[in-house]
């Protein structure tokens, strides 16, 4: 059985200051984000853009439409992001074999609502695996995914167990 964890860090009715979500929603709903694994209910899920090495399958959840938290969503709305949400976190469980999925959702450098899911692991260096995953790894200089090259078995299997698990999930 996995076990989670999940770190919500996001502010009612915060304001929309940068727009780094909006403009990744508006790639994907040109076609123009090699990233896409599959439109959930809730939104887009994505390979994250950076897959520091030791959390191999970092994937990202965008609402659609995009606000700036999780409390400008009504109820049902709530429900299905997060459900989507965890529902990615299976993905990456079974196409990973991680022993753990981190859910995040902060928005506070990006005031705009997103959902992380980080696969850790059994065989982390264990001072890092009391921190969380963005203090014990460098994101920002992590490979950047590539969808079509090194990242393209781990796309296609993420896309392919999410796609079933969605079907799973709501009878599809």
């Amino acid at each position: 059985m996995a076990v989670c964890a999940l770190q919500l860090v996001c502010h009612a009715g915060s304001m929309t200051t940068h727009d780094a979500i909006s403009r990744r929603l508006a790639r994907l709903r040109a076609g123009d984000d090699p990233e896409f694994l599959l439109e959930l209910p809730s939104g887009p899920a994505i390979l994250g853009k950076y897959q520091p090495a030791g959390v191999r399958g970092c994937c990202m959840l965008l609402p659609d439409p995009i606000v700036a938290s999780p409390n400008d969503l009504d109820h049902a709305a709530r429900a299905a992001f997060f459900s989507d949400l965890v529902l990615l976190g299976d993905a990456v469980l079974e196409v990973t074999g991680a022993e753990r999925i981190n859910y995040l959702v902060l928005c506070n450098q990006v005031p705009e609502l997103h959902g992380h899911v980080i696969p850790r692991s059994a065989h982390e260096d264990p001072a890092k695996r009391l921190l969380g995953p963005f203090e014990a790894y460098d994101f920002g200089g992590a490979h950047v995914a590539d969808a079509k090259g090194p990242e393209r078995e781990l796309h296609a299997g993420l896309r392919e167990a999410l796609g079933r698990l969605l079907a799973e999930r709501d009878g599809g």
